[in-house]
């Protein structure tokens, strides 16, 4: 038995309030939402292993962070070109969408706590092989295993909050792996500015090699985790996952209302697998999400393949990693320089990433999805159009360059209030039980796929048709995002995961909710 499980069965009382606007009427079978006249209050449990499984989600942070400012030393001991830039950037996030692919079988098989201890140990490897590479396919080498065990631990840790907050209080929850990632970039850039004074043949290993020190921290830190309590109840461990409850729960009355849904559920899924075994480990949901789909398991597929598609075709990830580039084909070449810039930005998006989680279940997810898109999208054009006056090299007006700083800035930072935290909420909850783990660990391997492939062809387009003009077509991607969740994406903010399926199940339901905004 786990340690953190065989204290005191008695809910805490301590919790802290957070902003949340109750629903006006509940469902019936909402006996597990809060009273409409209480203000929410957030368990301080659920918090605690929430913020431990986020927690993974630094390496991914950490990475693009540290890459980003890396790879001028690297491009510089190595000898290596601009398209040996690019793969080495974008590899990571192309084999990351094995452990994305792995993982959701994997959590099904083995729970949601040992994959996050998985996730953290295949990083950590990557991570020391990276630190030590002695040549560039060396280097490559941990690139892609690091890839692997980012895989992983962008599925495991939004589903696991998901699975593990109460429902008024989810959206918070399971943004926090966002945040994570957010100050991973942060101390990333962080560790670029302190440490490019070393020598060139060290400072790039020792950015590179310090992300093993958290993959240890949270291999360690998880033993004290509770495994999902959805989890346990698929493999017949009702008791185990009843105490969980009781410890995420205000009340025992509540813990017994949620128990009680959670175990429906899966008699629901046990009928449907047609196997009468205790034990659920994920057997038949490919073909369900692939040969036999019903409309709303299609409907719940289109949408998050979607939102996961466009959280990288903006360009986000591929803007962080290159940032230093774009400035340097502006004119500013001093490192330090464009390091403190890196360190802006990230403020920036940390800043701004941590008043969308602490909001998110007082707006909803759309109002703050659609207002951080449309603001992504006015950002790329003036960054285009800021580009374009410094395309002149004779003719570089200082005002052009602080446009384009302060519109990246004001990208990063529209990008933390939207998709950022909004599309690892939507991925992890809108799947039900038996399709959750691989639902959503399809839909980040899409994630992985296309970041992967922008990382790896911007700087090539940007010499076809500059960098400007690689701003502007990103800016038309996201002027197509907004359709897309105008009209695809419902508002889930204050139901239960178990409630959430009706919404695709219900066109009328749905489409009410889809003209809120």
């Amino acid at each position: 038995m786990d340690a953190i499980e065989t204290e005191s069965q008695e809910p805490k009382s301590n919790a802290i309030e957070i902003e949340s606007q109750q629903p006006t009427t509940l469902p019936d079978n909402a006996n597990s939402n809060p009273p409409s006249n209480k203000k929410t209050r957030l368990n301080n449990y659920a918090l605690a292993c929430a913020l431990f499984a986020s927690t993974n989600s630094i390496l991914l942070g950490y990475d693009i962070g540290v890459m980003s400012g890396a790879v001028l030393f690297i491009r510089e001991y190595m000898k290596i070109s601009s398209t040996q830039v690019e793969i080495l950037v974008g590899v990571l996030n192309v084999c990351s969408l094995i452990g994305s692919l792995a993982s959701g079988k994997t959590s099904d098989c083995i729970g949601r706590r040992y994959t996050i201890v998985l996730a953290a140990g295949t990083f950590l490897i990557g991570a020391l092989l990276m630190g030590l590479a002695p040549s560039y396919p060396f280097l490559m080498a941990g690139r892609v295993v690091a890839g692997i065990g980012v895989g992983y631990s962008l599925m495991i840790a939004p589903v696991y909050s998901a699975e593990i907050s109460p429902a008024m209080t989810r959206g918070f929850l399971t943004s926090l792996p966002e945040v994570f990632i957010v100050f991973g970039i942060l101390l990333g850039y962080i560790s670029n500015f302190a440490l490019s004074g070393l020598p060139i043949n060290i400072n790039w290993r020792i950015m590179l090699g310090l992300a093993a020190i958290p993959s240890v921290l949270i291999g360690f830190g998880v033993i004290a985790m509770p495994e999902s309590p959805r989890w346990l109840v698929t493999q017949g461990r009702v008791d185990e996952a009843k105490r969980v409850l009781l410890r995420i729960t205000d009340s025992p009355e509540e813990a017994e209302a949620r128990l009680a849904e959670i175990t429906m559920a899966v008699s629901s899924l046990d009928q449907r697998s047609g196997s009468g075994s205790s034990k659920w480990q994920g057997q038949g949901v490919w073909k369900e999400l692939f040969l036999r789909p019903s409309r709303p398991v299609r409907r719940m597929l289109i949408a998050a393949i979607g939102i996961n598609f466009f959280m990288q075709a903006s360009g986000n990830d591929a803007v962080i990693y290159y940032t230093p580039e774009v400035f340097k084909a502006a004119g500013i070449h001093n490192k330090n320089v464009l390091f403190g810039v890196n360190v802006v930005m990230g403020s920036s998006k940390a800043f701004f990433v941590l008043v969308s989680a602490l909001f998110l279940d007082r707006f909803g997810r759309r109002p703050l999805l659609l207002f951080g898109t449309a603001g992504m999208a006015v950002s790329l054009v003036v960054l285009g159009l800021g580009s374009k006056f410094l395309e002149n090299p004779d003719n570089r007006p200082l005002w052009a360059v602080i446009m384009c700083v302060v519109a990246v800035c004001a990208f990063v930072s529209f990008f933390s209030i939207g998709l950022g935290p909004i599309t690892w909420v939507y991925s992890s909850e809108i799947f039900p039980m038996r399709l959750r783990a691989q639902g959503s660990a399809l839909a980040i391997s899409v994630n992985r796929l296309v970041s992967g492939v922008v990382a790896m062809t911007f700087l090539s387009f940007s010499k076809k048709i500059s960098f400007g003009g690689v701003f502007f077509v990103l800016a038309g991607v996201m002027v197509v995002a907004i359709v897309f969740f105008y009209v695809v994406m419902p508002e889930t903010k204050g139901k239960t995961l178990e409630e959430i399926t009706s919404l695709f199940d219900d066109k009328a339901e749905c489409s009410e909710n889809t003209r809120e905004a």
